[in-house]
């Protein structure tokens, strides 16, 4: 997880438990969700978010999404983003986001890609945008982890969301 995403952490006790896991990640086989708030009433739904991704050239701390048309010399890896709308507030939206690439900060990048940056972003977040009042961090939870553990068994975990994001939703203005 990124530094201030809260969740679900999974851990290996093993080697052989790690590369097992790493397989069904690079395999895509992980089904992984988190709950983001990003700034500003998203019309949309539900949708899908399809670019390359690759570190940005103004600044190496951050990825940057590029069209899928994009031809230019520098590495880019696909990245697939899908959300769907839990409930619109009057400057943000509370979204379920489920990744099926595992790229670094796809997320962040995807949603400020679409110019709904999530809340509290510091990297990737505009200058202009707004912030929740105590809101310390990136509004962004590890929500659901869908897994196949050693014995073939198939585990959903799932995460509420911590006490600091729920005070945040509570005080928004619908």
């Amino acid at each position: 997880l990124d530094k201030d995403t809260s969740g679900i952490l999974l851990i290996a006790k093993s080697s052989q438990a790690l590369i097992f896991f790493q397989k069904q990640f690079k395999n895509r086989e992980v089904d992984k969700k988190y709950t983001a708030l990003a700034t500003g009433v998203m019309k949309d739904d539900e949708s899908v978010i399809h670019t390359l991704i690759a570190r940005s050239p103004a600044d190496p701390r951050k990825q940057k999404a590029h069209p899928l048309t994009d031809n230019s010399l520098t590495v880019k890896r696909e990245a697939v983003t899908l959300y769907k709308v839990i409930e619109r507030f009057k400057q943000y939206t509370l979204l379920e986001v489920q990744i099926k690439t595992g790229r670094k900060h796809q997320i962040r990048c995807h949603l400020s890609y679409i110019h709904h940056p999530i809340a509290g972003d510091a990297l990737y977040g505009f200058k202009d945008s707004p912030v929740p009042k105590n809101l310390q961090r990136q509004f962004l939870h590890a929500s659901y982890v869908k897994i196949t553990l050693l014995n073939g068994e198939a585990k959903a975990f799932t995460s509420d969301l911590p006490e600091d994001l729920k005070e945040t939703i509570n005080q928004l203005e619908k």
